[in-house]
């Protein structure tokens, strides 16, 4: 359950607050997408190169297709949040498991095993790794999804291998070694619990980077061409920035404010679970 002691200090954190409150309003935009623009963002409805207020049915305008960029942000923020936590969720599970394993039997052949591969995924560039595999799986939302999901555990890894490192050695710990518990239970009943609370934080920064790659892979025509993506809005409005610059920055907007929001919360979350800032 939530403490009270964490509300409150959830509460002073204007920097979680105006996260949340951005993230809201792209959730929001995101699941109304289907009410408000119930045909397929892709269709032609209107003349192509319209500026924003140019027509009242096109409020952001149109792109060079003809195609409502309104809708397109919209669909857009319901693709980029899906593939940035789905993403998200495979790396924190594959970064948890691995980092506490790791950390528990530290200084052992299974914590040097687990930490060389480890470094293997970190020692690569995660985009280009993630290219290389969508280019292998085909590009789809879900191929990009595993994709970047599978390339982005190592942080978290490392951050819960350092945790559960200084969590077994303390004397609850020890105490559940010597009454015959198994590794097994010691691990997921105490271990585990108290070595998951900054993953919270690197959680939020990682799903912001997941939406960044994704826009990157679109980007380079590597998106799922079945939806429509921010990324794929982007690199579609590169061929005409210099008469049409809207088409580009609407959807760079879009990205930004998400990362935004999403940065926000990983540093709200940050202050209120430093110790260092609590004392203070």
């Amino acid at each position: 359950m939530i403490s009270r002691r964490f509300l409150s200090r959830l509460a002073r954190s204007y920097s979680t607050q105006t996260g949340l409150v951005l993230l809201l309003l792209i959730l929001f935009g995101a699941l109304s997408a289907s009410y408000f623009f119930p045909d397929d963002p892709r269709n032609m409805v209107g003349s192509p190169t319209l500026w924003p207020g140019a027509d009242a049915r096109f409020p952001l305008g149109t792109d060079m297709m003809g195609r409502d960029m309104l809708s397109g942000l919209l669909y857009g923020a319901r693709t980029s949040l899906m593939i940035g936590l789905f993403a998200t969720a495979l790396s924190v599970v594959l970064g948890i498991v691995i980092g506490v394993i790791a950390g528990y039997f530290g200084a052992s052949w299974v914590d040097d095993i687990l930490m060389r591969l480890t470094e293997v995924f970190l020692t690569m560039p995660r985009l280009l790794f993630a290219i290389a595999l969508v280019m292998v799986l085909g590009p789809s939302t879900f191929s990009i999804s595993l994709a970047l999901g599978a390339t982005s555990w190592p942080q978290i890894a490392r951050l819960v291998r350092g945790e559960a490192l200084r969590v077994r050695e303390m004397e609850f710990v020890r105490a559940a070694a010597t009454i015959g518990l198994g590794h097994l239970r010691i691990i997921t009943r105490h271990v585990l619990p108290n070595s998951i609370a900054p993953v919270m934080v690197a959680s939020s920064v990682l799903v912001a980077q997941v939406i960044l790659s994704e826009a990157s892979l679109s980007f380079l025509g590597l998106g799922d061409p079945s939806v429509v993506t921010w990324g794929s809005m982007v690199g579609s409005g590169r061929e005409v920035l210099r008469t049409a610059w809207y088409m580009t920055a609407l959807p760079g907007l879009a990205i930004f404010l998400t990362v935004m929001g999403f940065m926000l919360i990983g540093n709200g979350l940050n202050d209120i679970y430093n110790p260092r800032l609590q004392r203070k």
